[in-house]
């Protein structure tokens, strides 16, 4: 089975969303198909394409250490790292609350082989090199300092590790930018300011020796290898 195939395995013994965040992020509730379809101007296939493409870069046989920041609820991660049983992961997130959510489902789906600890992706609280991969979903556009969440997440980062992830950009869907300036600015929910394609793709590939970059309408996905 392919890589993405085993991804969208995955995500069939998920459960029900636990709260409005997890509906929103995965397209579950009337809520969060709403969200998906009029901000995000994405159709069902479409938000898979972003999550497949977020973690296929770690192979199924993955046994190194990992961290995933921020973890939020674990709701997109956790039926992951469910496949990664050799595996030795810790999950960072700097809200308490928002992480006990994910304490909750790996407890629920008997996930042992995972630590969590509250932090600040701006000061991680790890040696230099510790991690084989390092995976960032939906964190970028909120963190007030991008450029030491940058240096951090690659200091901590083994050479020949894995980066990868997703976050909003700018300039991909006119519709999607109206709402985050409008909506989630103003919430305090996201923080400019904003990278685009070019300006992430131009970033990465000075910082990492790969860097592969691509974008399902106002979502990008990065691909790198330090």
């Amino acid at each position: 089975m392919e890589r993405k195939n085993e991804i969208k395995a995955a995500y069939k013994n998920l459960g029900k969303a636990h709260n409005f965040y997890d509906g929103m992020m995965t397209g579950t509730t009337f809520v969060g198909r709403w969200i998906m379809r009029n901000i995000w101007c994405m159709t069902k296939a479409e938000n898979t394409e972003y999550i497949v493409k977020s973690f296929e870069m770690i192979p199924s046989n993955f046994s190194g250490k990992l961290l995933e920041v921020p973890v939020g609820t674990g709701v997109l991660s956790m039926p992951i790292w469910k496949t990664l049983p050799n595996a030795d992961i810790t999950c960072l997130d700097y809200s308490e609350k928002m992480m006990a959510s994910a304490i909750k489902r790996a407890k629920e789906m008997k996930i042992r082989n995972i630590t969590f600890q509250q932090g600040d992706v701006g000061k991680l609280p790890y040696d230099n090199e510790t991690f084989d991969a390092v995976v960032s979903l939906n964190g970028f556009h909120a963190f007030p300092n991008k450029e030491a969440a940058y240096s951090e997440t690659y200091r901590v980062l083994k050479p020949g590790g894995i980066f990868c992830g997703c976050f909003y950009v700018e300039g991909s869907n006119i519709h999607t930018d109206k709402w985050i300036r409008g909506f989630y600015v103003k919430k305090g929910f996201f923080t400019p300011p904003f990278e685009t394609v070019k300006s992430l793709k131009l970033r990465l590939k000075d910082m990492y020796r790969e860097a592969i970059v691509s974008n399902v309408q106002g979502i990008a996905n990065f691909q790198c290898v330090k």
